[in-house]
């Protein structure tokens, strides 16, 4: 077996020997260094560190709300205070986006507020689309299908119930679920409502609105308002 080096590689060998020699000591170093195993700690970081999450954008502004921790899954809201200002209900419309689960108020192409709303469950999929809203009650709707049933003692017997399959006993009665702000999109029961929020699709088809802003949303708006849905 030949074991001398090929003629080829001896100028590569000769150069690599060359740069060795030539480079300063702190080169050489680095230079070595980097084809160290990645594996093993330096000695002069005993700690480790963690890495800081760093919002590129100017606070204040969308980008930088949209850049925050945990968005679009938090509890956030943002106004564009100007576009905010001038947005009533007669120029106002609504953008619901079901994977962000972010409402948007908007004035023509320009957002007013970015808000927090829970949609339809994978049982209960709120419904993709062009709406307008076609009933508008502010304190005293109930659900006609889904709330509570007590018995004629007035004992809770079923807190999720649904009057399409569950029966009130005898004397007993259902009480519908409340639905404060109420702002109807189809005549099978889907609309926005205030309602509990939890950052995931909860509900059974309507869409939930953060109760923070959810009165801010029934003042900017009026029958015939467009509301979009969309995935």
């Amino acid at each position: 077996m030949n074991t001398r080096r090929s003629s080829k590689n001896l100028p590569i060998i000769f150069s690599m020997k060359l740069l060795l020699y030539t480079l300063p000591a702190a080169a050489v170093a680095l230079l070595l260094s980097s084809c160290a195993d990645p594996s093993v700690p330096n000695p002069k970081q005993p700690v480790v560190l963690k890495a800081a999450h760093v919002n590129p954008h100017p606070p204040g502004t969308y980008a930088h709300f949209r850049a925050q921790k945990g968005y679009p899954r938090n509890y956030g809201v943002w106004k564009n205070e100007a576009v905010f200002a001038r947005t009533n209900a007669s120029n106002s419309s609504i953008r619901i986006d079901l994977s962000d689960q972010r409402g948007y108020l908007m004035n023509g192409s320009e957002l007013a507020m970015d808000y927090p709303v829970a949609t339809g469950r994978a049982k209960y999929p709120t419904p993709t689309g062009d709406f307008r809203i076609i009933e508008r009650i502010k304190t005293e709707k109930r659900s006609n299908t889904y709330g509570k049933i007590y018995n004629a003692s007035g004992a809770l017997v079923k807190s999720n119930a649904d009057t399409r399959k569950d029966k009130v006993p005898e004397g007993g009665k259902y009480v519908g679920a409340a639905m404060p702000y109420w702002m109807r999109l189809t005549w099978d029961g889907i609309g926005m409502h205030k309602g509990n929020v939890p950052r995931y699709p909860a509900s059974h088809g309507c869409i939930r609105t953060y109760h923070k802003v959810v009165a801010t949303i029934f003042d900017k708006t009026r029958m015939g308002t467009r509301v979009s849905i969309v995935r």
